[in-house]
Order: C-alpha cells, then structure tokens, then sequence
C-alpha cells in the first residue's frame, strides 16, 4: 500500500488556523512508528493541464497572486505549487489503484471546497475532482464514484463533477454546518446530512446509505473524499464518529473489491494520526494477502 506525502507541504502555516502543519507532520511520524510494510512516495507537483481539468484558467492564475481568498483560506508563498503537489499525489493514487494497490494521500491542503474558479474553507485546487475528471476524461476509466465523508460538504467536488453521469459523488456532512450547501440529492449528486451532535448510530447510518449508493452504481474506482473531522473530538466540529468508526470504513472499501484511493480533506483533533492510521490499517493489512491483490486487479 502507498502512502503520498511530502514534508515540503508543511512550509505554510497561519498562526492559529486548524489546517496547521502538525496534521501531516505528526500522522506521517505516526503511521511510520505503528504500521510496517507501507510504500513511501514523495509526489511532483501536477502541471497545468492537469489542474485545468478542473479549474478555469483565471482560477490558476489567481492562485499565484499574493492576497488572501477568504478570511479562512489565505495565500501563502508557493501555495499553487503546494497544492499542486497534493493534486498529482491524487492522481496517480488513482492510477495505482487501478493497478491493484490501495493508496492514500496525506498532503496540505485539503481540496474538497475548492471550485472551478475558487479558492475557499481552506482549499485551493479540488484534487479529487481532478482524479476524478483525469480518470474518465484522459485515463478511459467508464465510471468513477467519489465517496466522502468529511464532516463539511464537498461544496467544490459537487459543483464540478455535477452533471457528468459517468462520476457518482456521495457525500455525508453536517449540517448546518460550513459551507451550508448539500442539502438535496440530483442527478449524479448523492447528498445525506447530520445535525450537529445527532446520535452516532444515525451518523453511522448514514454513511451505510451512502457508501452503498456508491456500490449500487458500480464504479470502476471510488476515490476517497477522508476526511476525519467527523470525530467526536474534532474542533471545529459537532459530530460523534469514534476511531472504530473509521477503521469500519476502511473495512468496508477492502470488502467491496473494487479499486480504490484515498485522499486527507479535514481533521483537527491532535487524535488525527491514530484515526488515519485506524483507516489504513485494515487497507494495509489486505494489501499483504495476494487473493485481495487479484480481486482488485480482476476489478477493472
């Protein structure tokens, strides 16, 4: 199994702000110490054509101009490059996926609120709309589905992927909740909500629903919105998943025997490190046996 991660991408930070270098500086520390056989692999940036599978030409160049987007999502030196970073570790997570072999990408920043021609909730390229569009636009992949359970909607990944029948996008959020948006499901657009401190078994449910709606549509390779602020120690969050919970979802990505990748949207609780690794292990743990290697492979 391969892990994406670059430490270059803890070179920004904002004093105060919970997207802060410690959330991929302290999980890679972690799952290095607890997890033996991982892949390592230190991700190039993506080139422009790459991001502007996505994103318009304004966006991009917008990216590289010194001011701050939002009062959440500030411009950091070479925060284009940084994420363009996360955006090719997304990609070819997608490839290897394909290839057979699970992947994740630990990078900053996440990616999941970024929108064709906007920067915001601490987003600056959607990555996984990227991978996504990459897989059936240029890669011939027939159908992708976009699973994600970070506790905020992925306003951005829904509004790019909306409309392309070929791309599922399932999501469960809080709500009301940043950034206010995936209250309806339409067309390819799969949306549950969870109020805020709503019981852990409806939560729970939830991401059943939709992880199965996922299944229902087939795909080729589901890409992982993962997003570990559901946590019920999360910060900035008033959700209730505990870390069982996310080692049940790498659980069920490993039992559905379809090709899959992973990459960190959000997640601010110091608890970060040993919720990814909870994620990963089971991942990790079928990746070691050959019979799951081939039922990946026989996937395509």
């Amino acid at each position: 199994m391969v892990i994406y991660y670059d430490s270059a991408c803890e070179q920004y930070e904002t004093p105060g702000h919970p997207e802060a270098p410690f959330r991929t500086r302290e999980t890679a520390k972690h799952l290095k110490l607890e997890l033996s056989g991982l892949e390592w692999e230190q991700p190039k940036p993506a080139t422009k054509d790459v991001a502007l599978l996505a994103h318009t030409s304004e966006h991009w160049e917008r990216l590289a101009q010194a001011t701050d987007f939002d009062g959440d999502t500030a411009y950091h030196a070479g925060i284009r490059e940084h994420a363009l970073r996360a955006t090719e570790a997304a990609r070819i997570a997608a490839d290897v996926a394909l290839g057979g072999e699970p992947a994740f990408v630990l990078s900053r920043p996440p990616g999941h609120h970024a929108k064709a021609d906007q920067a915001m909730g601490f987003c600056y390229l959607n990555h996984i709309a990227i991978a996504a569009k990459y897989q059936v636009d240029c890669a011939g992949v027939e159908k992708v589905a976009v699973w994600d359970f970070d506790a905020h909607h992925g306003n951005g990944t829904e509004a790019i992927l909306h409309g392309d029948d070929r791309i599922l996008f399932s999501s469960v959020h809080q709500y009301p909740g940043y950034p206010g948006t995936g209250t309806k499901s339409f067309d390819n657009i799969h949306n549950w909500i969870v109020p805020p401190g709503d019981h852990r078994q409806k939560h729970q449910k939830a991401l059943e629903e939709s992880f199965a709606a996922v299944l229902d549509f087939k795909p080729k390779l589901i890409l992982v919105s993962a997003g570990f602020d559901a946590y019920a120690g999360d910060p900035i969050t008033q959700m209730s998943l505990l870390e069982e919970d996310f080692a049940s979802f790498g659980e069920w990505l490993v039992e559905a025997k379809i090709p899959f990748a992973s990459v960190l949207e959000g997640g601010y609780s110091r608890d970060l490190p040993e919720l990814v690794a909870a994620y990963v292990k089971p991942q990790l743990e079928a990746w070691k046996k050959p019979s799951f290697i081939q039922s990946l492979r026989g996937a395509e």
